[in-house]
């Protein structure tokens, strides 16, 4: 290496390094600001959730109250919380109803699209081993045409019929012209 590339390289070696720091330094700031952003959200929350609790029940004044008002305080409690279930219970019925329309649709719109298609697995193929499942293909199609004709099998009742008795016979009866007729007419 020339003195001019060596310098050219620890230039670059420099740069990569700087840029690597103030990655570093971009994403740790990233990390710091989201992480307040976090603790403020959920302050947020805690406050949020507090003041709406104390607009919708107000706070109970217990002191001074006979036995009979203490009644009446509770059973009016009661009533209150019977119909704010019944409300969260009418209110899961139709989260629960929207919820398998949704899933009722979403099927119907995978039916119409073509169903669920798997999803494929990459095969590593080298181009020579793509050429050659195509050359074997191509040769097994024609060996495969001689295999895939129909085969024709002799019926067992035709078999049964020739008996050929006694062979010195069927010698004497096929020799000389009228053998070969009765061959030619068979």
């Amino acid at each position: 290496f020339t003195p001019k590339n060596d310098q050219i390289k620890i230039l670059y070696l420099y740069k990569q390094q700087q840029q690597q720091q103030q990655q570093q330094h971009t994403s740790q700031k990233l990390l710091k600001k989201a992480g307040v952003l976090l603790v403020q959200e959920q302050s947020n929350k805690v406050t949020e959730r507090e003041s709406t609790l104390n607009e919708r029940v107000p706070p109970l004044k217990l002191s001074g109250l006979s036995v009979q008002e203490l009644q009446e305080l509770c059973k009016e409690l009661h009533r209150k919380c019977d119909t704010v279930d019944e409300a969260r219970y009418d209110i899961e019925a139709k989260v629960l109803k929207n919820e398998k329309e949704l899933v009722d649709l979403n099927a119907k719109i995978n039916e119409l699209k073509g169903g669920k298609r798997p999803n494929l697995k990459r095969v590593k193929k080298s181009a020579d081993a793509m050429l050659g499942a195509l050359t074997e293909a191509k040769l097994s199609s024609k060996s495969d045409f001689k295999s895939n004709l129909k085969t024709v099998k002799k019926d067992k009742k035709e078999e049964e019929k020739v008996d050929p008795g006694d062979w010195r016979k069927n010698v004497e009866s096929m020799s000389g012209m009228e053998g070969r007729k009765k061959l030619f007419n068979s």
